[in-house]
């Protein structure tokens, strides 16, 4: 399959404490790739390395086979990369639509089957998008997006994430502080965006719920790739299963 992003020998350092450590990963068109590992392994670095919020080091990032390492975030979102980040970050003040309608700011006219498209009329489409994989959001539209639920909150953030139609959306803990069902729902809805064409790469602790979704995982240990494989391969990993899975 064709490489969608590639992330060669990269190094980051925090200061004198280098966090990564020369770390090589690859994520295929299509797939979903997962990062896993334990708090301090340097997942949610990597991925904020990637979409441009750290620096590197050393090392090079490459999307679609161009180098775009240490490129600033709106220049990478317009390259194709968008993030839902750690905690949610959701916009106090705005309302649910008015959060969504933030994330469409990177697109543009563009032609689409030989019709062009304008910005306004992409913006509607990729609202309905959403509302149809999330349909509280459109209940909600309207309604304050700080006084949502934990899980509607999420679910903001990845529909966020989605409006500007990412060629490769980044997941940093999206089942962070969920509950059990809800986190169920959301992982249940990362299957169908990818069903609907969008690469995935997941940084989660929630190794046992994210191994049943991914294609292929990279697991960090201090700033390495410990083991790599197939999502199959590693659930059978007796040592890897009582290290992340509690088994």
């Amino acid at each position: 399959m064709e490489k969608m992003l590639e992330v060669k020998n990269l190094v980051v350092d925090y200061g004198i404490i280098r966090a990564i450590k020369g770390i090589d990963l690859e994520v295929e068109r299509g797939s979903i790739v997962a990062i896993l590992g334990a708090n301090g392994a340097g997942k949610t670095t990597t991925i904020r390395t990637i979409n441009g919020l750290v620096k590197a080091e050393e090392g090079k990032i490459l999307l679609n086979g161009e180098e775009v390492t240490n490129l600033e975030p709106n220049r990478l979102a317009n390259k194709g990369i968008s993030q839902s980040p750690e905690g949610r970050m959701i916009l106090n003040g705005l309302t649910v639509e008015e959060n969504l309608s933030v994330g469409g700011y990177t697109l543009r006219t563009e032609v689409v089957n030989g019709k062009k498209l304008s910005a306004k009329t992409s913006k509607k489409q990729m609202l309905k998008e959403v509302y149809d994989l999330f349909p509280v959001l459109k209940e909600r539209r309207k309604q304050q997006a700080s006084t949502l639920s934990g899980g509607e909150q999420q679910m903001l953030s990845i529909g966020r994430a989605l409006m500007g139609k990412p060629k490769l959306l980044l997941l940093d803990e999206p089942s962070l502080g969920l509950a059990p069902l809800i986190v169920k729902d959301i992982f249940e809805k990362i299957k169908q965006i990818r069903a609907l064409g969008t690469t995935i790469l997941i940084v989660e602790q929630n190794a046992y719920q994210t191994l049943k979704i991914a294609d292929y995982v990279y697991v960090l240990e201090l700033g390495k790739v410990k083991t790599q494989g197939t999502a199959d391969k590693l659930l059978e990993d007796d040592q890897l299963v009582k290290a992340y899975l509690g088994g």
